[in-house]
């Protein structure tokens, strides 16, 4: 099997066991929920998958591919072609426009500056924040700053989206509707999501697998 490989994953904060061991393989084209109260490893699994967090022992594997082994990183954060969408949304730069956003992302991941615009007008399209380029997230509504983080995790073209509570911060109409949004993307694009939550029925509709944690250790 491909996709995420997870073989014995273990990761340690001031010396304390966070997270794992973890056994778990997420399949190519998956859309998978983690749910679990607050501490209980959702997020740190997210950033060990993105190389954010540095794993004690065990092995990630994308497609095959060794990320990691042990604190050994094989393949850099930025090489692994992850979308990562932070807690709530948030990490989005008060200083730059939606357009600005957008486009730094896209110069970090070394795009010709020729092809930039039309990459930046199809992501916008993608999100439906078409006419709100110049805009920069102070000027946001709640959704559509969600969206806006959304278009920054799909502007590495990942093949992984990792979605940490993206629908926190909002009201149950745009909770409804980025969701929504998040289920369509993931189908076209043929993503492997990981979907952290804390109501095990907000994207129930979408996902294919539910993984449970508990005090770091994976329990369904």
């Amino acid at each position: 099997m491909k996709g995420v490989e997870l073989s014995g994953v273990v990761v340690e904060l001031g010396g304390h066991r966070v997270l794992g061991p973890i056994e778990r393989s997420f399949a190519p084209g998956s859309f998978t929920l983690v749910v679990g109260p607050s501490g209980s490893g959702k997020s740190t699994l997210l950033r060990m998958i993105a190389g954010l967090a540095i794993p004690a022992s065990g092995s990630l594997r994308l497609d095959g591919a060794l990320a990691s082994e042990g604190a050994k990183l094989t393949i850099a954060p930025e090489q692994r072609r992850i979308g990562f969408m932070f807690q709530g949304g948030g990490g989005l730069w008060p200083h730059m426009s939606v357009e600005r956003t957008l486009e730094f992302v896209l110069s970090c991941r070394k795009v010709a500056k020729a092809e930039r615009p039309s990459r930046i007008q199809k992501l916008v399209e993608l999100v439906e924040l078409g006419g709100l380029e110049k805009r920069k997230p102070g000027n946001l509504s709640g959704g559509e700053a969600q969206r806006l983080a959304l278009a920054r995790a799909l502007a590495v073209e990942p093949k992984y989206l990792l979605l940490d509570e993206p629908l926190g911060p909002l009201d149950a109409r745009l909770r409804a509707s980025l969701l929504e949004r998040v289920g369509e993307l993931h189908r076209r694009l043929s993503l492997t999501t990981i979907f952290v939550t804390h109501d095990p029925d907000e994207a129930r509709g979408l996902a294919d697998d539910v993984l449970q944690l508990e005090a770091g250790q994976a329990v369904a």
